[in-house]
């Protein structure tokens, strides 16, 4: 996917070639001088669709995808999502997370998309490749069309977010919830707040993000916890992971999955830069482990996943309100410990 499918408004002049670079294939660039957006430059384009069906090959619990954003200035170093930046000329790295994709008809297409004879009414995953409420909704404000085009649709959805920014539409999940089966999930991979402050430092610290979970409990949107991703020897001790589970339970999730740390190309590179600049006794370890691919050995996945679950089972995660959210589909600070349990 390059940029033939996004277009200007009003631009009905032939495409050029694919490998046409960005500037040249006419985005609107805007660069924002004020202290929340500063150093970030948005493209403003057009798009021709926003519900995408997801690869047969992914390995994900849902078909289909709305994706506002490319680019996401959460910059978390670990993003998988890094290397698409480069399908559009761009850059994995520093690009992705100051370079911000704005598709700004997205409301606008998703209520035509669902409107479509062909479309189904299948559900729909929000933020599943980059996060819908980074601080460029605070901006563009995206989300609440979207939002009011699947709830008018009766549609299914969920949300994974790290941000706070979704209380805001707390009012159009409500309504949408009143029609169809809507979820959340906030993604925290770690309580450690040092640590995510040098890993995803452009997103919410961990416990804002688990505050996020209990308030939209209470407001009867059913949000369970994403535990990803657990990090190789910086968040997967056992007391790590107990720690993080008995924060999540205390913030009423009505679930916790975890999901290991897997480095595709793009966030490989990306994320063992990070790696030499603050942890360079860990680019050894790193390398051994995933000498295999992008992903660590079956065996140490699957531990994280034992421990993680008996300890949700210890702490009552999936109790009473996960027993409530039934119907709706799954949405998708201790020091430093060289572990791999």
């Amino acid at each position: 996917m390059r940029w033939d499918h996004l277009r200007l408004d009003g631009d009905d002049r032939p495409d050029p070639a694919p490998d046409v670079p960005l500037i040249e294939r006419r985005a609107v660039a805007r660069t924002i001088d004020t202290p929340e957006f500063r150093g970030m430059t948005f493209y403003e384009v057009h798009a021709k669709t926003v519900v995408n069906k997801v690869p047969e090959a992914s390995r994900v619990p849902f078909r289909w995808t709305v994706n506002p954003y490319r680019g996401c200035s959460h910059a978390c170093s670990y993003c998988f999502a890094r290397k698409t930046h480069e399908y559009l000329d761009l850059d994995s790295g520093a690009d992705f997370d100051s370079r911000i994709v704005v598709k700004v008809n997205a409301a606008e297409r998703v209520r035509a998309e669902l409107a479509a004879p062909r479309w189904r009414g299948e559900h729909i995953a929000l933020g599943a490749n980059v996060d819908c409420y980074q601080r460029a909704e605070g901006r563009y404000r995206l989300m609440p069309g979207i939002l009011a085009a699947l709830r008018d649709a009766a549609n299914p959805f969920s949300v994974l977010t790290k941000g706070s920014l979704i209380l805001r539409d707390l009012p159009l999940l409500r309504e949408a919830a009143e029609r169809t089966r809507v979820s959340a999930a906030v993604s925290v991979g770690s309580v450690d707040r040092d640590l995510a402050r040098l890993v995803e430092p452009g997103a919410p610290p961990p416990r804002r993000r688990l505050e996020v979970c209990a308030e939209l409990n209470e407001a009867g949107i059913g949000c369970g916890v994403l535990m990803g991703p657990v990090l190789p020897y910086l968040s997967d001790s056992p007391a790590q992971l107990e720690a993080a589970v008995r924060e999540i339970a205390d913030a009423g999730a009505t679930s916790v999955s975890a999901i290991t740390l897997h480095l595709r190309p793009g966030a490989r590179e990306w994320f063992l830069a990070w790696l030499r600049a603050h942890h360079p006794d860990l680019v050894v370890p790193y390398a051994r482990l995933y000498r295999g691919g992008a992903y660590a050995p079956k065996a140490y996945q699957d531990r994280v996943s034992r421990r993680v679950a008996d300890l949700a089972a210890r702490y009552g995660i999936g109790g009473r309100a996960a027993r409530r959210e039934a119907a709706a589909p799954p949405p998708p600070a201790a020091p430093q410990q060289m572990s791999l349990l």
